[in-house]
């Protein structure tokens, strides 16, 4: 493994098990500029991402919209607003690339 990370028995704050933070995932924690370890564990991580987005297994809820760029029907994963432009896949892709240059 990259640096010398070592596997490390960590306490879950919700449930109070150990659980082992393995070398790869201090890894790719690194890899991301994650500093802080994690608190929880992967049960508890799960449990509390389902919590945060209505359920595991849940079908995401779609939207009908009008591309603002190129008019054609679409559906987001958003409720649209007046005051925020709304594009398609593909337009959105564009807008996203030239805001990137």
């Amino acid at each position: 493994m990259d640096a010398g990370y070592q596997d490390k028995v960590l306490q879950c704050r919700d449930c109070g098990n150990d659980f082992v933070w393995t070398a790869g995932e201090q890894a790719f924690y690194a890899s991301k500029n994650l500093v802080n370890t994690p608190a929880r564990c992967p049960s508890c991580r799960a449990a509390s991402r389902a919590a945060r987005t209505g359920g595991a297994g849940r079908p995401r809820e779609f939207f009908p919209a009008v591309c603002d760029r190129c008019g054609v029907q679409t559906q987001v994963p958003f409720m649209p607003r007046n005051d925020r432009p709304v594009y398609c896949s593909n337009c959105f892709d564009e807008v996203r690339g030239q805001a990137a240059r």
